[in-house]
């Protein structure tokens, strides 16, 4: 199959090429800990270029979820590949159903007030607007602090994980399986705001690489 030519500043393809399949997991993960700084650094470098950050904000986008994920969805939370890796997935998970996204976050408002605060989605929520706060957090990441835009992204989490749960006990009423899907799916979120916060910790002592 022929290959699509990549444009600067996306990540190398004859790297990502190397580490697919690759079961050595030294090399997997110098690969990760490479191109994500790399590809921050030039973000930051590049911070005044729109056009530039826009790419990178839709690097799921020009290279497929799998060749980020084959680079960068092993990587430890608590490290700058797996903190970008994590910040991606938000953006191609609220891509895909904005709608439920949108809901569950109005919903999760209740509870989690300062959390939706600190995420930043405009009031109400809808699905243009989870969607514009997912690709506002990732330009964060190169146009301002990284510490900053993890905050934002844990904070998101935590306000869908509380609108899950939420949503589940409503939903009990009438379907049980249903709930409990819901319910794990609740705490994988909370989960992954609680290690996005650890991140953004790191991130401000310096510390996240």
């Amino acid at each position: 199959m022929e290959r699509r030519p990549r444009r600067p500043a996306m990540l190398d393809a004859q790297t990502a090429d190397r580490i697919v399949g690759d079961v050595d997991p030294a090399l997997r993960s110098e690969a990760a800990h490479t191109t994500a700084a790399v590809l921050l650094r030039r973000g930051r470098d590049g911070a005044e270029d729109r056009a530039l950050v826009d790419r990178l904000i839709a690097l799921v986008d020009a290279e497929g979820l799998d060749v980020v994920a084959a680079l960068w969805a092993q990587s430890p939370a608590r490290t700058l590949p797996g903190a970008l890796w994590r910040l991606y997935l938000l953006r191609e998970w609220v891509r895909r159903d904005p709608r439920t996204i949108a809901e569950r976050f109005r919903l999760g408002m209740q509870r989690a007030e300062v959390a939706g605060v600190i995420a930043g989605v405009a009031d109400p929520p809808g699905p243009d607007e989870v969607r514009g706060t997912a690709d506002a957090v990732l330009a964060g990441v190169y146009e301002g602090d990284l510490d900053v835009a993890l905050d934002r992204a844990a904070s998101f989490f935590r306000v869908v994980a509380t609108g899950a749960a939420l949503d589940a006990d409503w939903i009990a009423d009438s379907d049980d399986d249903l709930a409990r899907q819901v319910t794990r799916r609740a705490g994988a979120l909370l989960a992954t705001a609680e290690e996005l916060e650890a991140a953004a910790d790191l991130a401000r002592a310096g510390e996240l690489d």
